[in-house]
């Protein structure tokens, strides 16, 4: 079928459905929702046979789902209705939460039933359970209504509902004299990733996001107790939570110590065994062994990783290859694997230029020590979504090991045309030949798991339940390989045969010289680019690349 994905923007719920759904064989097309003109205007020129609307913010007009099935997805159970749905089930603590496939009318989420799944609601924000259960299953439920929609004799049900308000600030509030950990969890994980929770630090106004719990250390409720690497810890009347990033009125979100240098004179909290997992904390970088691998865990928000971030994540690296083990298993974080230099501080920087170049060498500093690791033979474990440098960091690794129904972004054009580094034209040729690098580099649409392995860009896609469990067996078996010796030294070998013909340097020296003409070049495409993603720009139009009906040679197929 033709369907079109009409969407307030590509987000990760979007990307993974035009994944599914292509992979099924449906022709797709993708357009904002800008304004009424411009969705009457796609449904003219792509002539779909079905609309689907992953994430919207208002109605589907009634020019458009009067005369054509549109299928709307609600982060809701059956008859749930109105905005804030994920909001108001995480902050009251729900045990149960799901996602509803409906069809559009003139009341919001009133529609018949076409289909619906559910999970188990953890306590977590709210942008890890969309990225997780949400979008697993509004998979599931979006593609058992497409495949009733096809069959054509299903009558969808027209369930009675219960209307909610939308979540205001006020009922979003903390009283950190009063509120013990667990309150100020919920009403923080519920407004995680939009709209933040408005509160102050320092005495300014502030929206916070990012929280962690602290099981150990406890202060005068509300009081600042100290700070950790970028995040913050606040007293609660029982204990206390870290509140890792912030959002000051007129900014842009960033990690908390970069929004407020006020906190520069909190006192440092280390943790007490360096990189080493411990009991529930904020720790970014967390590291455990298991037999004979070590695990390297780094759960970055949004998966960008600043600076900093990079240069602490190679020390934690390097440190990992002094331990006695045969494998390192680089597991990224639970949302994402990692999305690559980080653009908001790189947007909050004096020099956005400058900082931007400190960011690719030292996500390159990072790359190259995992390319130049000897002792051990290395694993990425992709369990979460990637994009841009971190797919290419991902293949630095001797082995990438992606759960299936992980998105992949190996692109770099979708910001205003950068070249990107991370040493990936020494790492992908090899793998997919010189025209499926220009293929790979070029396309600016997802990539499923099991293409990425198909196109030999990674190496094995896991099945998604018991994705981190496999992943640790499979590592240990190669920790326990009577030939792990043999496998070692033959990567030793490749490594200099490769280093021999052309040096690692030469590749990120010739890299770099691109990337140094984005950020200081006359072009400024990455400068506008990166400035509309962080400021989160209302869309204008939908890019050529989503909008196949708007491409000049676009005929409806006889």
């Amino acid at each position: 079928m033709r369907i079109l994905l009409l969407c307030h923007g590509f987000n990760s719920l979007t990307q993974r459905l035009h994944a599914e759904l292509a992979a099924k064989g449906h022709q797709l097309s993708v357009e904002f929702d800008i304004a009424d003109a411009v969705a009457e205007e796609a449904v003219a020129l792509f002539c779909p046979d079905l609309v689907i609307a992953p994430f919207l913010k208002r109605a589907i007009p009634e020019s458009i789902w009067s005369r054509q099935v549109c299928l709307v997805v609600h982060p809701g159970i059956v008859g749930d209705r109105g905005p804030s749905a994920l909001d108001w089930a995480i902050q009251q603590g729900l045990a149960t939460w799901g996602v509803t496939v409906l069809q559009a009318e003139a009341e919001m989420d009133a529609g018949p039933v076409w289909a619906s799944a559910s999970f188990p609601l953890r306590a977590a924000k709210k942008s890890s359970i969309y990225r997780n259960e949400v979008t697993e299953a509004a998979v599931r439920a979006v593609l058992q209504a497409v495949d009733r929609f096809a069959g054509g004799d299903f009558q969808p049900e027209r369930v009675p509902g219960q209307a909610h308000a939308l979540m205001r600030q006020s009922d979003r509030a903390i009283d950190w004299a009063q509120s013990d950990s667990a309150s100020a969890l919920a009403r923080l994980n519920a407004a995680d990733g939009f709209p933040g929770v408005a509160d102050s630090l320092f005495g300014e106004p502030c929206h916070l996001f990012d929280a962690w719990p602290e099981t150990n250390l406890k202060g005068t409720p509300g009081s600042l107790l100290g700070r950790r690497e970028t995040a913050i810890l606040r007293a609660t009347a029982d204990g206390a939570v870290w509140i890792g990033h912030v959002r000051r009125n007129g900014g842009v979100k960033l990690p908390a110590t970069l929004a407020f240098p006020e906190a520069a004179a909190l006192p440092e909290l280390p943790l007490a065994d360096c990189w080493k997992a411990a009991s529930p904390t904020w720790q970014d970088i967390a590291y455990e062994e298991a037999g004979g691998v070590g695990f390297l865990s780094f759960d970055f928000y949004n998966g960008a990783m600043s600076t900093g971030q990079c240069r602490r994540l190679t020390e934690a690296f390097r440190w990992a290859t002094q331990r006695p083990t045969r494998v390192i298993v680089l597991r990224g974080g639970s949302d994402f694997w990692s999305n690559g230099i980080h653009l908001n501080t790189i947007e909050a920087a004096e020099s956005p230029a400058d900082e931007s170049w400190a960011n690719i060498n030292a996500i390159d500093d990072l790359a190259e020590a995992v390319l130049r690791c000897e002792t051990q033979l290395t694993v990425a474990a992709v369990g979460a979504n990637a994009g841009a440098g971190g797919c290419f960091l991902a293949r630095a690794a001797d082995f990438v090991w992606v759960r299936d129904g992980v998105v992949l972004n190996p692109h770099y054009k979708n910001m205003g045309n950068l070249y990107g580094s991370e040493f990936w034209t020494y790492l992908l040729p090899p793998r997919v030949g010189e025209d499926g690098a220009r293929a790979i580099m070029r396309h600016r649409l997802p990539m499923p798991a099991a293409e990425a392995v198909r196109l030999g860009f990674y190496d094995a896609c896991l099945p998604a339940p018991g994705f981190a469990v496999d992943a640790a067996r499979r590592a240990a078996e190669l920790a326990a390989a009577n030939d792990f010796p043999e496998c070692l030294a033959a990567k030793r070998v490749k490594r200099a045969a490769d280093e021999a013909q052309k040096p690692l340097a030469d590749y990120r020296t010739a890299e770099l010289q691109e990337m140094r003409r984005n950020f200081y070049g006359f072009d400024p495409s990455y400068h506008v680019a990166r400035y509309h993603f962080v400021a989160r720009s209302p869309h204008s139009w939908t890019p050529r690349h989503l909008a196949r009906h708007r491409d000049l040679d676009w005929k409806i197929p006889a």
